[in-house]
């Protein structure tokens, strides 16, 4: 019975200690796409490529998807790390400026405004 009562203490002490935290929440990015007047866009197509390369191309993107009527759209579990980001409505489009976001806060949830002319 001792025996039983001190592995289980011992496990616990070891788990407790533990070098990796526990990771609540899964990294995302939301996105909110604005015109020249500041106004929210519905429907702009939004791509997320890693590299420079690709995001010239227009081609590998790790995650797409479509603004909804308030202009949001949401990346769920993605990779914290800079990315390059095309979004196109139309004949308007982000480039020019605001292609490259910053480093994404791994296990949080990662806030951008981009805006189209």
């Amino acid at each position: 019975m001792k025996t039983a009562l001190f592995t289980i203490l011992l496990a616990t002490v070891c788990f407790s200690f533990s070098s990796k935290p526990v990771q609540l929440f899964n990294t995302s990015l939301t996105v909110t796409v604005r015109d020249e007047l500041g106004n929210t866009v519905e429907g702009a197509s939004i791509q997320l490529f890693e590299t420079e390369e690709n995001y010239i191309q227009e081609k590998n993107a790790i995650a797409e998807g479509a603004t909804d009527a308030k202009g949001v759209f949401r990346f769920k579990k993605i990779k914290a790390v800079a990315y390059f980001v095309l979004v196109k409505k139309g004949d308007k489009d982000n480039s020019g400026g605001g292609e490259k976001i910053g480093k994404l806060e791994e296990g949080k949830f990662n806030k951008v405004t981009i805006v189209i002319q």
